[in-house]
């Protein structure tokens, strides 16, 4: 009969909820974009006036000619090839006998008379390759060879210079540059800009981006209270002086770092990983620029007279799997180490899938298999084995006890239960070991020796101003020719604070990735990020929050929806889903509940019983004990992960595993994410302490004032007439009750508003 009553519960739960969220008007989180809806519908798709090759033309190509047409040797047919000047200017031989694409007569282009044929035989695509050209994307390409076939190389290969600031309409929207390039885009398309948000949104969401937690409820009525045109700054400036800056920043970059608590594997034995934690929370909160932020990461143990500190920094490139399996064969997985390091480097720093061309040339990036060894080769000098005994901390490593913290690494906080840590870092050995490439890039099947270098179509690596090991290649990514590395990370500050980045695929920057929205503007950032904030991160992401485009109101606009159904041009703010992370932080900080504490190993809390013990082969960490006290409640960033069995919670809200390098998360919208809010006994905890709260404020007098004070603490702003009404429906249906779980109906009422879309977005 219980059972009964307590589905009765949820059941009105829900009815109450639909009409709830359609009253404060909260979208649905959205899957992660298809490559189609990354483009503006077809009813914007005017052909330009003057046809760009990288941005108009080589996307077609690329979509529906490389597969029989491109790099691919396998794959080519006729022996005719689009993806190099050299091929689209040749002879088409085997189909024609007309020049593919021709300058002086662009009537006799092999290339228009194929795709506008309507005879199956010539017809371009075939039929039967289930392609075709749109009559835009055929006006694109007639025009283009009109135009004189203007050929580029790879956009993201050119090294970016500073645009011209566009000049606008909207002078009076408009906050900085970014701004105007915003708007000169939506001015083409005849749109404008939203309105600023409401300043409870507004904080909220700029509370969420800088620190990762809600604002208190004292700073927002601060805020409120403010007239002054300074209010806002004043805000920014604040948060990003807090601690929690670091965490926030570091939260994203673990992802990327692959950082866990584990070695992973099927063992899966815990490994020391957290004070290279510390360093990266410290290195933000000290606004450490990112040149150095990088260097000291790939090549801190190189540096002159290195630091305690830099080489701390190192354990980024340790940060891989290791397995102390028996019967591995240790030369295999001292390989993989060794490749997961390639990986990671060039994903993180290059925005290009390397791994691809591990096995072969890659298919359709300039980077050859030899290239991809000769990356390798920065990171093949480390004295490591591939397998580990149990219990051994994996060399090379730096013992650290309290004194050294005292003395050297102050930001570290070693607890006092904790007499030393052994921390994996890196550690040069010159001529080691000599590197070859691998046939189908098998450990055992060694090659041609291979020199360290880097792919030479991005920027050839120059061993006349750089030594050839890791120092060598940190300063190679920070060469003023080089193309990527500005431009990769200023696209993943802004997918951080609006949800997608400018590149929409962050981790390929190459032929196949998606071109960015607004071109000019992503390398007036990456431009300026690299010479006016000398690489200086706290200044590059105050621009962003400060511009008129981040403000921003997210309120949909139905005219919107059919011409920019992904609001690529960011007509106004998108919504999205807060981080797992956030999700239980701001559960934790909105109830009182969340410990601050700042750094050390991590914690343990609550999670399924039983869960590591179904899942490992009787070794390793079988027991999983929560954590007691307040350690039960620190945040999310310090959460013990264990990489075969990740918390449970976290991952149902699209955390990655961390087996590999992140840059971006998935973004998935499911049931099972209600039911851990519902069900998960720390959003319980959470919403019984909130209540508790509640019912102890002596001010708050009545059932309506205590309702209103409930639903502000957790959103942050105040109840509409509409929704005040709905909440005391619910209150007297929950009194109604014959059977209330909880005892205490502002609980059940807590469980709903933490389990509101606009409580666990960012709008």
């Amino acid at each position: 009969m219980k059972k009964k009553q307590t589905l009765s519960k949820y059941t009105i739960a829900l009815y109450i909820l639909v009409p709830a969220v359609l009253v404060w008007g909260v979208n649905f989180a959205t899957q992660g974009p298809s490559e189609e809806l990354l483009t503006l519908t077809a009813a914007t798709q005017i052909v330009p006036e003057k046809i760009s090759y990288n941005f108009d033309v080589k996307p077609i190509l690329s979509d529906k000619c490389y597969t029989c047409h491109g790099p691919d040797e396998q794959a080519r047919q006729a022996d005719l090839r689009l993806d190099t000047e050299a091929g689209a200017f040749g002879m088409a031989q085997h189909l024609t006998q007309r020049p593919i694409i021709s300058r002086n007569n662009p009537q006799e282009s092999a290339l228009l008379f194929h795709i506008n044929s309507t005879d199956p035989k010539t017809q371009m695509p075939p039929p039967d390759s289930n392609l075709t050209l749109t009559d835009y994307q055929k006006q694109v390409l007639e025009q283009w060879v009109k135009q004189g076939a203007s050929w580029e190389g790879h956009w993201a290969y050119q090294v970016p210079k500073l645009p011209s600031v566009p000049t606008v309409q909207a002078s009076n929207w408009v906050q900085n540059s970014i701004d105007h390039f915003i708007a000169a885009k939506l001015e083409v398309k005849g749109f404008t800009p939203a309105p600023e948000a409401p300043k409870e949104t507004l904080l909220r969401r700029l509370a969420f981006d800088l620190t990762g937690l809600p604002p208190s409820l004292e700073l927002m009525d601060r805020f409120l209270e403010d007239d002054s045109p300074e209010a806002y700054e004043k805000m920014v400036e604040h948060l990003m002086a807090t601690p929690q800056f670091g965490e926030r920043m570091a939260s994203v970059w673990l992802d990327v770092a692959r950082y866990a608590d584990t070695h992973g594997y099927q063992d899966d034995l815990e490994r020391v990983m957290w004070p290279w934690r510390d360093w990266v929370i410290n290195a933000f909160n000290k606004n450490l620029p990112y040149d150095e932020f990088i260097t000291w990461q790939l090549a801190g143990d190189l540096l002159d007279e290195p630091t305690l500190e830099q080489i701390v920094a190192t354990g980024f490139n340790r940060n891989h799997k290791i397995t102390q399996e028996g019967g591995v064969i240790d030369e295999e997985y001292r390989v993989e180490y060794v490749a997961d390091r390639t990986v990671t480097t060039a994903k993180a720093l290059m925005g290009i899938t390397v791994e691809c061309a591990r096995c072969h040339d890659h298919k359709y990036d300039a980077v050859a298999q030899k290239e991809f060894f000769s990356l390798y080769s920065f990171f093949n000098n480390v004295d490591e084995k591939g397998r580990i005994e149990y219990g051994e901390t994996p060399a090379p490593f730096i013992s650290i006890d309290k004194k050294i913290v005292q003395q050297e690494l102050p930001f570290m906080h070693l607890p006092d239960s904790i007499a030393k840590v052994e921390l994996m870092v890196m550690e040069e050995v010159e001529n080691l070991r000599k590197t070859y490439t691998l046939g189908r890039g098998q450990y055992d099947a060694p090659e041609k020796e291979v020199q360290p270098g880097t792919p030479e179509q991005i920027l050839a690596f120059d061993t006349s101003k750089y030594q050839s090991n890791r120092k060598g290649l940190a300063q190679w990514f920070f060469d003023a020719q080089n193309p990527l590395t500005s431009r990769v990370v200023v696209n993943r500050f802004w997918q951080q604070f609006f949800g997608l980045g400018i590149v929409a695929t962050p981790d390929d920057f190459g032929n196949q990735g998606a071109r960015p929205t607004h071109p000019e503007l992503l390398d007036w950032l990456a431009v300026t990020f690299r010479e006016n904030d000398q690489w200086e991160v706290k200044a590059f992401i105050k621009r962003m929050v400060l511009s008129a485009t981040y403000r921003q109101s997210s309120k949909l606009r139905p005219e919107l929806l059919e011409m920019d159904p992904t609001n690529r041009l960011l007509a106004y703010y998108p919504r999205q889903k807060l981080p797992a992370e956030m999700v239980r932080d701001n559960a934790l900080a909105t109830s009182g509940l969340l410990n601050t504490t700042l750094g050390g190993p991590s914690v343990k809390p609550h999670q399924p019983e039983g869960l590591w013990e179904e899942t490992t082969s009787g070794q390793g960490l079988t027991q999983y004990q929560p954590d007691g006290g307040p350690n039960r409640f620190r945040r999310s960033l310090y959460t013990f992960w264990k990489r075969t069995v990740p918390p449970p919670n976290m991952i149902t809200f699209d955390a990655p595993t961390r087996d590999f390098c992140t840059v971006e998360r998935q973004k998935t919208s499911t049931p099972l994410q209600s039911l851990v809010l519902l069900n998960d006994p720390q959003f319980f905890n959470a919403a019984v302490a909130v209540a508790t709260k509640i019912n102890k404020e002596t001010a708050l007098q009545t059932n309506r004032e205590k309702i209103q004070r409930l639903f502000r603490t957790i959103t942050l702003r105040r109840p509409t007439k509409a929704e005040q009404q709905l909440m005391e429906d619910y209150y007297s249906t929950l009194l109604k009750e014959d059977a209330i779980a909880t005892k205490d109906p502002y609980v059940d009422l807590a469980l709903l508003i933490y389990n509101l879309d606009e409580t666990t977005q960012k709008s």
